[in-house]
């Protein structure tokens, strides 16, 4: 019987070989090609399009709760770091200004920045130049109100504030008044445009050095301002460096005063260094 093995091909007379049904020489015969899967954008729109729209309401309330939030944080750190916002009771710095007006106050003024002479500051009423605040009663908006002007979108109202003029820097030496009537620092007489020009200020005489770390400081309106010239008796009427939040920079309201606050270098150019 003969015997059952492999068969090696034999050539055909064309020269090819023979192979079997479904191969060529070089591999499996092609089939028809599959089709080609769905675009991926396709398949992205049959899904969005299966699921249920949102609620055009909630995603319209959604948008305003980040915008609010966004601008609460950054309210925040700017009143923090920044500016904030002060209110103006009294008429102790007409006509500069006047009661009822909003300030900003840049925050980085004494440090990092430097105190001039002339600067409008506002400071803490460590001294006691203020009459003991009366406590108010608590209405139902009081925590909103107090909320608000935490992070800085309401003023700063609580009266525990003053705003008055820097006239005398730490070692100068302030005196009231020379011969013509005229404030001197340093032995150089200065004018004073700033000063409220209503009334014919009230000579009230005092001869003043200024300590390390403190600065003396009175209001525009020289008749009705309670400034250093005032408390005296209180550590010389000098405010504690401190104790400075700021200086004013600029009436942000009434909207017909909004304007940038003016320190007046002309007016302490000539004044020389404290000895």
């Amino acid at each position: 019987m003969p015997e059952n093995h492999a068969r090696t091909p034999e050539p055909r007379p064309d020269g090819a070989s023979e192979t079997p049904a479904g191969q060529t020489a070089g591999g499996p015969v092609p089939g028809p090609e599959a089709p080609d899967p769905a675009p991926a954008e396709s398949r992205s729109a049959a899904k969005a399009a299966a699921k249920p729209a949102g609620s055009p309401v909630f995603a319209w309330l959604k948008e305003v709760a980040t915008v609010v939030v966004i601008a609460v944080v950054l309210s925040f750190l700017i009143k923090t770091f920044l500016f904030r916002a002060f209110f103006i009771p009294s008429e102790s710095m007409v006509n500069t200004l006047d009661v009822d007006d909003r300030i900003f106050v840049n925050l980085l003024v004494p440090e990092p920045f430097s105190l001039s002479r002339g600067d409008i500051v506002v400071f803490r009423d460590t001294k006691g130049w203020l009459p003991p605040v009366e406590e108010k009663a608590d209405g139902p908006f009081t925590w909103v109100q107090d909320g608000l002007t935490f992070v800085g979108l309401l003023p700063d109202n609580s009266e525990q504030h003053l705003v008055k003029r820097v006239i005398g820097l730490p070692g100068d030496h302030v005196v009231c008044c020379d011969a013509g009537g005229k404030l001197t620092i340093n032995g150089s007489a200065v004018d004073e445009p700033y000063v409220n020009p209503a009334e014919v200020p009230q000579a009230r005489n005092f001869d003043v050095v200024v300590p390390e770390g403190k600065v003396w400081v009175m209001g525009d309106n020289r008749n009705h301002s309670a400034d250093s010239r005032a408390h005296m008796d209180s550590d010389g009427g000098f405010i504690d460096l401190d104790d400075l939040e700021g200086k004013a920079a600029v009436i942000a309201w009434p909207l017909n005063r909004i304007t940038t606050l003016d320190n007046y270098p002309d007016v302490f150019r000539n004044v020389p260094a404290a000895p």
